[in-house]
């Protein structure tokens, strides 16, 4: 069978008929439970409507390290991403194998059953490495496998009795049988998808059209709309910005459906992942692009992958695949033809003007309100992109402070503060350690879990005082970078994080001590206590670092005040 004639023919899903999925559900009652994160709902939905078909359910122990260390499952089946069902070891002490547990999204609703074969502690530093090919925690992958998932794998087949529901852009929304159907129904037979988790301009546009022409094929815009990069673009504007420039492309010929896909970022693994997603949706052949699916530079400030690993592993597995690679090619304005070209087939390039503006330097238009040229983007797109990211200075934004106890922290931040609300515009928040611990956390002990869950609720209001305009000065310890991380994706998401290590040396903090708290540490009357017998762990890329010692408390809040107009969040 061609490519072109076995795409279209319906493949397996993991679903039961609606007579099972109602008795399952009521024998799913009696089940243990196991409530999914977002990551795991997004890989379950895939798993049971056929998207990542051949699997049959979270991976056994024998396809994970088939997996990982060989791209392949146990049968031999090309396969580059582990699927795997991370739970926590308290969970993982409940259930045994031989026996179902059911899996239920974040409101209780049962989803699906699993029938445990696997459980086992893996190896998550080789996983690392084998996957991502650095064990680098500047990887969001990576640092979300050491610090966000469970210690502890499951591994079993799925029967699927619903799919998660879904309330945003139900219309667009399609599973790989239903965009089969609807590909047999108009008599598409080869078919290049185009993948993005990036709104569309008009280099994409030109691009797209190529792809199209140079397959002889029809056009699928298949946008993701899981899991991205932090500090993506959220997928409702993205949804919208799509829309907005859908009527630029012939109707006869192309189509757009989401992807609820939660991405890892994995460069050329995950390429050939798209690949074998693409093809079980239908596809015929895939746009690849020059760093496909990158996660930017790694701790080093290197890129992670070489900007053609992708396309160069793809090519090689191309046939196991079973969907053709269309190379990206790099598209460049030149201005005195008035038209998008690829970068190496222009052969004037000395008497020409290249214009091209990178993600970076449109990140930083929008920030600053400045204008974008209607050359590289359409008007439609841009008014979509103003509309969730006005200039800065318009936006929310948290000035996030951390150091040892008597620091002054608490000191500088009410001054900033006060400054704040003095110029007035937005509201301002301050949620300090200890206001925190009383009306927040008042449950909460000082162990590392504890403290964990303490910074992780300030990350939560603070982002949501964020997403609504306004200004949070958060003042706790948060000794953990994991933890600061964990905080800083959350709020920017949404507007600035900004970093302020006030870095008062411990001898001048036990100087302090007006509440005698060290002295306590000391003799082993407080345990856990930060910076004696728990440790502090200096943030090393904070935005600002603040010295105390010989320095006024006016003197320290204006070095924020200075570091925030200069980051464009108030003006001058």
């Amino acid at each position: 069978m061609t490519i072109e004639s076995s795409n279209l023919a319906p493949i397996p899903e993991l679903y039961v008929n609606h007579e099972s999925a109602q008795k399952l559900k009521r024998e799913a009652g009696e089940m243990v439970s196991w409530d999914m994160t977002p990551r795991q709902i997004c890989d379950l939905e895939l798993l049971m409507n056929g998207g990542f078909n051949p699997l049959t359910g979270f991976l056994g122990k024998d396809d994970y390290e088939g997996v990982v260390n060989d791209m392949r499952l146990a049968d031999g089946t090309l396969w580059p991403m582990p699927i795997t069902l991370d739970v926590s070891e308290k969970f993982a002490e409940k259930i045994e194998p031989g026996k179902d547990i059911a899996l239920r999204d974040q409101e209780g609703v049962i989803l699906a059953t699993l029938s445990v074969t696997d459980i086992w502690t893996p190896d998550k530093s080789h996983e690392a490495e084998k996957v991502f090919g650095a064990d680098d925690l500047a990887h969001p992958a990576v640092n979300y496998l050491h610090n966000v998932a469970g210690p502890v794998y499951v591994g079993g087949r799925i029967t699927g009795l619903q799919p998660p529901v879904h309330y945003d852009f139900r219309g667009r929304r399609d599973t790989p049988n239903e965009l089969r159907a609807y590909f047999r129904k108009l008599g598409w037979r080869r078919i290049v998808a185009f993948q993005t988790r990036n709104p569309l301009h008009r280099a994409h546009q030109e691009l797209t059209f190529r792809a199209a022409r140079e397959a002889q094929a029809n056009l699928l815009i298949h946008p993701v709309v899981g899991m991205t990069k932090p500090g993506d673009v959220d997928h409702f504007t993205r949804v919208r910005c799509y829309e907005a420039v859908l009527d630029k492309y012939p109707q006869a010929t192309t189509t757009m459906s989401l992807l609820n896909l939660a991405m890892r970022m994995a460069g050329p693994r995950e390429a050939m992942w798209h690949g074998l997603i693409r093809r079980n949706h239908g596809c015929t052949h895939m746009i690849v692009g020059r760093d496909h699916a990158g996660p930017g530079k790694n701790s080093a400030g290197e890129d992670f992958y070489g900007p053609y690993d992708a396309q160069d592993l793809f090519r090689e597995h191309q046939d196991e695949i079973g969907i053709e690679m269309v190379d990206f090619k790099h598209m460049v304005y030149v201005q005195e033809r008035a038209q998008y070209e690829p970068n190496d087939e222009i052969e004037d390039r000395d008497n020409v003007t290249i214009l091209n503006i990178s993600g970076t330097e449109l990140r930083r238009r929008l920030r600053e309100g400045l204008e974008i040229p209607e050359w590289f983007s359409f008007p439609e797109v841009v008014k979509e992109l103003r509309r969730t990211s006005p200039p800065r200075s318009q936006q929310g934004f948290t000035v996030f402070f951390t150091g040892l106890s008597g620091s002054g922290k608490s000191t500088i931040a009410n001054a900033i503060m006060v400054k704040l609300m003095e110029m007035g515009g937005r509201p301002v928040t301050l949620l300090d350690g200890d206001v925190v611990r009383k009306h927040l956390s008042s449950e909460l002990t000082f162990s590392k879990e504890h403290r964990d869950i303490n910074i992780r609720r300030i990350g939560y209001v603070a982002s949501e005082i964020t997403k609504n305009g306004g200004i949070a000065i958060c003042a706790p310890i948060a000794p953990y970078t994991a933890t600061r991380r964990a905080a800083r994706e959350m709020i920017e998401a949404y507007g600035a994080f900004v970093e302020v290590h006030v870095a008062t040396s411990l001898e001048e903090c036990e100087r302090r001590d007006r509440k005698g708290l060290y002295a306590l540490a000391r003799a082993g009357k407080i345990p856990e206590f930060t910076g004696i017998s728990d440790p502090y762990e200096e943030p090393t890329q904070a935005e600002l670092v603040v010295d105390t010692e010989g320095y006024e408390v006016d003197n320290c809040a204006q070095q924020v005040l200075l570091k925030l107009e200069s980051m464009g969040l108030i003006k001058g």
